[in-house]
């Protein structure tokens, strides 16, 4: 009977450390439960679920970056700004302002050659207006830039267009006095001309995809 009372006693005690290690392996197998469905994970899987989750936390993150495109940058700035005019010759003139009435051409509207250049192109005020300068010093043609006015074409001359003198187009004469006036400064000699111009030239210049962003700073309203 002792015999029996020893071997019933090392079966339960047997019977207990086994359910006390499968206790333990239990809990330290424990994970988080998923919130979705419910079910316990395990810690490998909880780990991989927390990395994922992460990973799609940056990517969220990410796509609510918003990203300046290159011409919004370049609409932010000036064309002065923009562009290193300093690569250009420079040359001092006095610029005043003209218009296509009869005050600065003596051309009434109804004239045949009213608002026509020498050159033969409408005047334009735009990104590239039409300007009068001395051909013997700025052939027809010629490319300036003219701070606080633009590009210059030269497309017209004048009798008192002599030297370094230039004549900037306005559409009226109030335009002239409030946006120009007489002044004298020093402008940039992009390209010189070869003596002609046409309207097609005088449009591709304007038109000049790359350069929209600025044309509303100078296009004529």
């Amino acid at each position: 009977m002792k015999i029996k009372h020893f071997i019933w006693h090392v079966g339960m005690l047997t019977l207990i450390m086994v359910l006390l290690v499968q206790a333990v392996t239990s809990i330290s197998n424990a994970g988080e439960e998923h919130p979705e469905s419910g079910t316990v994970l395990t810690s490998k899987a909880a780990e991989l679920r927390q990395t994922v989750l992460k990973h799609k936390g940056l990517n969220v993150s990410k796509s609510k970056q918003r990203y300046i495109s290159s011409n919004e940058m370049e609409a932010q700035q000036t064309i002065e700004e923009a562009i290193d005019f300093e690569q250009y010759p420079v040359s001092t003139v006095v610029a005043t302002g003209y218009t296509a009435g009869i005050e600065s051409t003596g051309k009434m509207p109804d004239h045949p050659e009213y608002g026509v250049t020498f050159s033969g192109v409408k005047v334009k005020r735009d990104l590239y207006s039409t300007i009068a300068a001395d051909l013997t010093i700025y052939p027809i043609g010629t490319i300036l830039y003219i701070p606080d006015y633009g590009y210059g074409v030269v497309a017209d001359k004048g009798s008192a267009i002599q030297g370094n003198k230039l004549d900037l187009f306005y559409h009226t004469v109030d335009d002239v006095y409030e946006q120009w006036g007489k002044r004298e400064l020093e402008v940039y000699i992009v390209e010189m001309g070869n003596g002609e111009l046409t309207e097609e030239q005088l449009k591709a210049l304007n038109e000049n995809e790359t350069m929209q962003v600025f044309r509303q700073q100078f296009n004529e309203g």
